[in-house]
């Protein structure tokens, strides 16, 4: 006699109506996690917005929720992943979420706590720093555009082909991903602990930053998505001392090493395309065809 097969999970007990209802109600999960997304980066707009230059405090804060919502946004995914509970409008709600977090938020950021105390600020009769404040204003703007083009080609392509090599696919992302971008903003703002800029010189420094993570997240260059990375494996003992210690380290000198690994994943892609771009060696032309003379008879 046939014996059936063991329930390993309590929903295999389950009649297939209720495993349904159950199916869809686990679509709630990664929902939670962009509406949270949303929250950090409306939250971030409050205090951006609340900032000046005698509470410098409300910039550091809200680089920090900035900072949060590309978190959340990395499980939202993953977990949808993981349930297998992705679907068409999960998908559509993240990217509006990442408009509002990743694009308007830093795009506001950037311009209050780089520009803004520029215009406000008494630098005598030159009207040089007026001019800086208006291109700053543009250089925001760009990266705000740039961020929501990036994410209407991730929406369309199935298929993108990175200019330098690799495959395209789970491995890599082409272009740097609007959250990444929204990163460097934050973790810029939060080095310096939220202390806007003073000092024309520093805030064109500041737009030439605005204007290369823009670039990026418009190029083709390849940038490496880490969802190739299954922590549900084996590993060694030492990879979870080495995970403490990252830990350990983003608590207590956050400002150092979020700083650090933003500017690093965001030179990571401009590494790989000039390696890639100085390897390449020029083909070789090809040679004439050879057409053997008629001997004479």
């Amino acid at each position: 006699m046939k014996m059936p097969p063991p329930m390993r999970r309590w929903e295999d007990q389950l009649p297939p109506e209720q495993k349904q209802r159950m199916r869809k109600g686990m679509y709630i999960l990664p929902s939670l996690f962009t509406a949270a997304n949303i929250g950090a980066g409306y939250f971030a707009l409050a205090h951006t917005m609340r900032g000046s230059q005698t509470d410098a405090r409300d910039f550091d804060i809200a680089a920090l929720a900035i900072g949060i919502a590309v978190v959340a946004d990395g499980l939202d995914g993953r977990i949808a992943r993981m349930t297998n509970t992705t679907s068409d409008f999960g998908r559509e709600f993240d990217s509006l979420a990442d408009v509002i977090t990743f694009g308007v938020a830093p795009a506001l950021l950037a311009f209050v706590w780089g520009f803004r105390w520029l215009w406000l600020a008494d630098l005598g009769a030159s009207a040089f720093p007026a001019r800086v404040v208006q291109l700053g204003l543009i250089a925001s703007f760009v990266f705000l555009v740039a961020g929501a083009s990036r994410l209407a080609r991730f929406n369309i392509q199935h298929n993108p082909k990175p200019s330098n090599p690799g495959r395209p696919g789970r491995k890599y992302f082409v272009g740097m991903p609007i959250p990444a971008g929204a990163g460097v903003i934050a973790a810029t703002v939060h080095l310096k602990g939220g202390e806007p800029i003073n000092f024309w010189w520093l805030a064109l420094i500041w737009m030439a930053v605005i204007l290369a993570v823009s670039f990026l997240m418009v190029s083709t260059w390849r940038f490496y998505s880490f969802k190739d990375l299954n922590l549900g494996n084996r590993r060694p003992f030492w990879v979870l001392i080495v995970i403490c210690l990252i830990l350990y380290s983003v608590i207590f000198f956050s400002r150092y090493v979020l700083f650090i690994v933003a500017i690093s994943y965001m030179l990571s892609g401009v590494i790989s395309r000039l390696s890639f771009t100085f390897r390449r060696r020029p083909s070789e032309p090809t040679p004439p065809a050879y057409e053997e003379a008629s001997e004479p008879r």
